[in-house]
């Protein structure tokens, strides 16, 4: 078949279908943003940055990728959309030419005791589907080899209602591979009982100590009132028989008082009512006694591989799948390479390519069987891409958030090429990034601000990286900027001696963490720098008499109820002068007590669930989305009502609770720290679920700082960072130290490092082949030696 061919110069029509080149937004109004319009390129990779708070998470996260996630449930059936959470029409006028949005958050992975890094992917199914093909001696299906599934057995009869009925005997067996002593989990729990009870005492004197077990409430009184024992007796002379009674009893219903309850054990009792919860999402004193009163210990029976002995004894050559899983991913991915099996190729080559893909993104040094909650941010955002990386999608929208965050420099440059690999497969790349590595690689740079918080929610630029640089904003100017060695540094008061460390892959290692200076410790991601700091400082610190206040990665716990003031504590003295200030009570002045809107339950808004069609949140009518009763808007501190100071930003609350009729000491302590870690835009009646990543964390590091200790350990301060609020962070390290404090930072930003007393570099790679400590000293010997890869960057980063 031949083609005419062509007697016109002209340039061939532009199909209809390949106009649709942009992504339009007009309008947007969705949290700070100021009725925002952009224009965003299809398939090219956009960058957007802006100092915390700008309004980057709102645009990109809140406004774009939820109107896609929205109108994609749409085109589901109304059946299927019952079982799916209601998502609200973003605030904005017109959202043109969206695509299918996948979003790669830094969401932490759930802290389930039997979720691990291979179970969040596809590699644990396969390995089982591989040993069940391959194991010896062969102990059943898939199912044999995974710790989340238990063995059942039962037999019984079963009627058939056809024609003349009659009675079957059947059977069921399922052969699962989980443990039976830890069920799966790989450690067991000890409680300690002293820690439950005061045996010199009886329950009529208050016996109990667990929280929430106060002498005269109801769970106290289901004890004393049960009959099972004698209340007056002191527990160390309850017979054999009451103090199984009191610890074990099994459930049992009766009446105390007249009211129908369910009596059990004091043991079973707090295991489902505190053990069974997440540790993160425990109140603080429930977590205080929980770790003091609950021992964790390697499971005995299965030495902490989840799997049942059937499933640790089919191998496949030497190597069990316990083994396979407690491999690093890079030596099991070479273990796969070395397998040859024609009947299972198929599997093995997706299998290669999963675990590949692992080490390709730079997790490697983890391992399958590495347990989901304790990753950091940026591994769980790691471990999250490696279904994507060999998608077959295209022409869809990924949208990343710092996908650098927890990288050394060394690592940055292969996230970079990630990102380029899955715009260069035809698809559309959004990055909320403050790194300059990042941003250079951008095709398209939009930068929000100029502030944050109200100040923000503006575009304050658009287009290439060199017109960025060219550009008067506070990105443009700062996106050049190096921090330089310090001239002088500051003699350490004495040290922490950590001997023998063996946590994690650490080798023996040996150091001193000197005292009454700001030292950084560093390395390749997987080195061992958390596994140092959170697993030996905090014990040796205890040793030495010194308090250790950490700040870690963990993400605030908290509802739309919860903001900066109730989690900080600020509210307390708020109340307090309130009250004091009207002769009330201060229940009076909390939107979550007695002085609720009646209406919206202190809510502000009243949710209205229109089946199944998406719910509407609207403003309450009766308060006006004020959250209090009417009558308490009455009462008045310095010329404001209780909406109106919690409508207050952090620096306004800070000048009103400074001076003048307000003048309340105690909140104005708490105001001076949020200021100090850069907050002071941030309205303190603002829920906590509208703060960025960064804003969340420095308002934990405000609130922990409160705290007595002498040693402050924060991880990755400088996560969610702008350029322009480094500084500011580094100001905040100086004053910490300069009160007396010893401060412990882990962190990957030349910035800190430049600023540092001491470094500690750990490598030289990650998991086994880091664990070692190998630089320790000031910043400049660090950059004169450049024996290691922080050397190296960190001299590139100072221009030497």
């Amino acid at each position: 078949m031949s083609k005419a061919p062509r007697t016109d110069t002209q340039p061939p029509a532009q199909h209809g279908a390949d106009s649709h080149d942009l992504i339009r937004v007009h309008g947007a109004r969705e949290n700070n943003l100021k009725d925002v319009s952009i224009e965003i390129p299809k398939r090219r990779l956009t960058v957007f940055t802006g100092v915390s708070g700008s309004g980057k998470s709102s645009l990109v996260f809140n406004t774009i990728a939820a109107e896609s996630q929205r109108l994609i449930n749409e085109t589901y059936s109304a059946f299927v959309q019952g079982f799916m959470p209601t998502l609200a029409r973003p605030e904005v006028d017109v959202l043109d030419g969206l695509t299918t949005v996948i979003t790669v958050d830094q969401q932490r992975m759930g802290a389930d005791p039997r979720s691990t890094v291979g179970t969040a992917t596809d590699a644990n199914a396969m390995l089982r589907i591989l040993f069940s093909r391959l194991g010896t001696p062969h102990i059943g299906p898939p199912s044999a080899y995974a710790f989340n599934v238990p063995s059942v057995r039962a037999s019984g009869a079963i009627t058939v209602e056809r024609g003349a009925r009659k009675a079957v005997k059947a059977t069921f067996n399922r052969t699962g591979g989980m443990c039976p002593r830890c069920e799966g989990r790989g450690a067991v729990s000890d409680i300690d009982l002293d820690q439950l009870y005061d045996d010199s005492k009886s329950l009529a004197d208050g016996a109990i100590t667990v929280p929430g077990y106060k002498a005269g409430g109801w769970n106290y009184r289901l004890y004393s009132e049960s009959g099972f024992y004698d209340p007056q007796k002191p527990i160390r002379e309850y017979t054999e028989k009451e103090l199984h009674d009191f610890l074990h009893h099994e459930p049992v219903r009766m009446k105390i008082a007249g009211i129908n309850m369910t009596y059990e054990g004091l043991i079973p009792r707090i295991q489902k009512s505190m053990l069974a919860k997440d540790r993160e999402g425990m109140q603080p004193h429930v977590r205080e006694f929980v770790d003091r009163a609950v021992t964790f210990t390697t499971c005995p029976e299965c030495e902490g591989t989840r799997l049942s002995e059937g499933a640790r004894a089919s191998k496949i050559g030497r190597i069990s799948v316990a083994d396979a899983c407690a491999m690093e991913i890079r030596d099991l991915a070479a273990w796969v390479r070395g397998l040859d099996e024609p009947s299972v190729a198929p599997l093995l080559a997706s299998l290669q390519q999963t675990l590949d893909s692992f080490v390709e993104i730079g997790l490697g040094y983890l391992s399958l069987d590495r347990a989901s909650g304790t990753l950091s941010g940026g591994e769980a955002q790691r471990v999250k891409m490696i279904r994507h990386l060999g998608s077959a999608l295209t022409d869809v929208t990924y949208v990343f958030d710092e996908p650098t965050a927890g990288l050394h420099p060394h690592d940055i440059q292969r996230m970079n090429e990630l990102l380029l690999r899955l715009r260069d497969k035809g698809n559309t790349v959004l990055v909320v990034e403050h790194k300059p590595e990042v941003i250079a690689i951008a095709d398209h740079v939009v930068d929000l601000g100029p502030g944050a918080g109200t100040a923000g929610g503006a575009v304050c630029f658009e287009g290439t990286v060199d017109e960025l640089r060219a550009a008067d904003t506070v990105t443009g100017r700062h996106l050049d900027d190096r921090a330089g060695l310090k001239e002088s540094v500051r003699k350490p008061a004495g040290a922490l001696e950590i001997r023998g460390a063996t946590a994690n892959n650490l080798r023996d290692v040996d150091v001193d963490i000197p005292l009454g200076v700001l030292t950084v410790v560093t390395g390749v991601a997987g080195s061992g720098k958390s596994s140092l700091l959170h697993g030996s400082l905090p014990k040796q610190a205890g040793a030495a008499g010194a308090g250790v206040v950490s700040v870690d990665q963990a993400p605030i716990r908290g509802s739309r109820r919860s903001n900066p003031a109730t989690y900080s504590g600020l509210l307390e003295p708020i109340r307090k002068a309130f009250a004091k200030a009207n002769g009330v009570k201060p229940a009076l002045f909390s939107a979550n007590s007695e002085g609720a809107c009646p209406t919206c339950n202190g809510a502000g808004v009243v949710y209205t669930d229109l089946a199944m069609m998406a719910g509407v949140a609207s403003t309450c009518e009766e308060c006006a989305g004020k959250r209090f009763d009417a009558s308490v808007l009455e009462y008045r501190l310095g010329g404001r009502d209780i909406s109106e100071v919690l409508a207050m930003s952090v620096a306004e609350a800070e000048e009103f609770f400074g001076a003048g009729e307000a003048h309340t000491p105690a909140a104005h302590r708490i105001l001076s720290r949020l200021s100090d870690v850069g907050l002071g835009y941030l309205t303190i009646g603002q829920p906590l679920t509208t703060l960025s990543g960064g804003e969340r964390q420095r308002l934990k590091l405000a609130a922990r700082m409160a705290e007595k200790g002498g040693v402050y350990v924060l991880d990755e301060p400088t996560n969610g960072l702008h350029l322009a609020d480094v500084e500011q962070l580094l100001g905040l390290l100086d004053r910490l130290v300069d009160s007396g404090k010893s401060v412990v930072v882990i962190e990957h930003h030349q910035a800190v490092m430049a600023h540092a007393d001491w470094i500690v570099d750990l490598g030289p790679g990650a998991g086994h082949d880091g664990g070692r400590i190998v630089f320790e000293g000031t910043p400049a010997d660090l950059v004169a030696d450049r024996s290691t890869l922080t050397g190296e960057h960190l001299a590139a980063y100072v221009g030497t």
